[in-house]
């Protein structure tokens, strides 16, 4: 596990554009397991493909119109009971981090795995999350306020 001071920016790279961390299993059952609507779990990471592709890749995601009802993260190898309780609403998958899964009512209906992240431009992983967004979310025009 890493110091917290090394990956306080990687956790704030995502809480500052609007993610809420879950950082135990208390957490995550509290947030997904009551989730409605559509929920993005971003599975951070400390490797050079989630601070080069999915991190960015995800900021310019959300600045589509339709978006996700919740944003949260988990940080692979440093919350580890937070992650594997979160990768738990989305078992069909295998582990790997970065990751990027996007739930509707507690159900997993789109995943970006670490396989479909690595050697991408982070333009083409907002395509990839733009797309699902698109397919799944609701635009924020047609939410109740």
């Amino acid at each position: 596990m890493y110091p917290e001071e090394i990956v306080r920016p990687m956790r704030e790279e995502l809480t500052q554009i609007g993610f809420r961390e879950m950082r135990s299993p208390d957490e995550v059952d509290a947030v997904l397991g009551k989730a409605k609507g559509t929920t993005l779990v971003f599975v951070n990471s400390i490797c050079g493909c989630a601070a080069g592709k999915a991190r960015p890749g995800v900021a310019l995601a959300l600045r589509h119109p339709v978006r996700p009802d919740l944003l949260t993260t988990v940080f692979a190898g440093q919350d580890q009971e937070a992650t594997a309780a979160a990768r738990g609403y989305f078992a069909e998958y295998e582990p790997s981090s970065p990751s990027i899964a996007l739930l509707r009512d507690g159900k997993a209906v789109f995943m970006l795995e670490r396989r479909q992240i690595e050697g991408r431009m982070a333009d083409e992983i907002a395509a990839d999350l733009e797309q699902a967004f698109d397919r799944h979310c609701a635009p924020l025009s047609a939410r109740a306020t």
